[in-house]
């Protein structure tokens, strides 16, 4: 028996309105996400000037092969991203969980605590570069001045390597440090409290049961946060790009100390209007990121396993 229009409209639609559904998502992604990967994609094999856009020439991987074989600057940059995120990361997780197990516990005006946490994340980042920025002076720094205490010198922050990643990090662990404590916090608070009185009752104690029973539990959070935290920290641009304001912003310092390869392709595409290198600068440290990201959450797993 032939179907009607109605009933087959009706079958069209069970079949189709999923699909309609969640068409907004694909075409957003497809505007703001795919496109513009496919065109950097398309950018990054030209010799392309961000001002003169019709002079594009067709060089196919030549920027990669100059990023690759032939740019110092890069592998610089590359290695001062990899240092930040290892003393950014690290850190970020293991302050969470220690601030997550003390807002855990029953103290006085933990909801005062708990808000606080948030507040250096949605504080302004160009105003907390700025702040740390002076904090970490050379000649008038309240770091510096509290280090005077312990007979130490004057340190100048930004000149050195070590020092200008030190202070780079202690601003992104500040800034974030809070935001991984809530997902824990949250984490433990559904954590039966059964399971600590049996541990207690074994005779486990608090340290004990943090590391056998809160951490493992936690697995999946600290995942999450490694990941979330890994992706951050391998395109840091706002810190240091602040951090030392002037002439040698886009540089990261005078010797390029502190230049993370977010920095260098910032530098590349809109100081030196190199459309083109900076395109395959992006499309490189996604892939960097990707990787580390895959790196960090096998060792995370592992970690949290054993």
């Amino acid at each position: 028996m032939a179907l009607t229009f109605a009933e087959r409209r009706q079958k069209w639609d069970v079949k189709l309105s999923p699909f309609g559904f969640i068409s907004p998502y694909f075409l957003i992604f497809g505007v703001f996400g795919l496109f513009p990967l496919v065109y950097t994609a398309v950018v990054s094999l030209q010799k392309r000037n961000l001002i003169d856009a019709e002079g594009a020439q067709f060089i196919g991987f030549g920027n990669y092969e100059q990023l690759l074989f032939h740019d110092p600057y890069f592998w610089n940059s590359m290695g001062n991203t990899v240092s930040l995120w290892l003393l950014t990361t690290i850190p970020q997780i293991l302050f969470a969980l220690g601030i997550a197990h003390l807002l855990n516990r029953r103290l006085r005006g933990r909801m005062f605590f708990r808000m606080g946490m948030i507040l250096p994340n949605i504080t302004s980042v160009a105003a907390v570069t700025i702040i740390f920025a002076q904090l970490f002076g050379r000649d008038f720094g309240l770091v510096n001045w509290v280090l005077s205490w312990f007979g130490a010198g004057q340190v100048d922050w930004q000149a050195g390597t070590a020092s200008s990643h030190t202070a780079i990090a202690a601003m992104v662990v500040w800034r974030w440090t809070g935001y991984h404590a809530l997902i824990f916090l949250a984490s433990m608070q559904a954590i039966p409290s059964s399971m600590y009185e049996a541990a207690t009752l074994d005779g486990a104690k608090g340290w004990q049961q943090f590391w056998r029973i809160t951490v493992p539990l936690l697995r999946p959070q600290i995942i999450f946060s490694t990941v979330i935290a890994t992706t951050g920290n391998m395109r840091l641009l706002a810190e240091p790009l602040l951090f030392n304001p002037g002439t040698a912003a886009a540089t990261g310092g005078s010797d390029r100390q502190f230049q993370t390869a977010a920095l260098y392709l910032y530098e590349q595409g809109f100081a030196k209007y190199d459309f083109g290198y900076s395109s395959a600068i992006a499309l490189i440290l996604a892939v960097a990121t990707m990787l580390v990201a895959g790196l960090s959450y096998l060792v995370t797993r592992r970690i949290s396993t054993d």
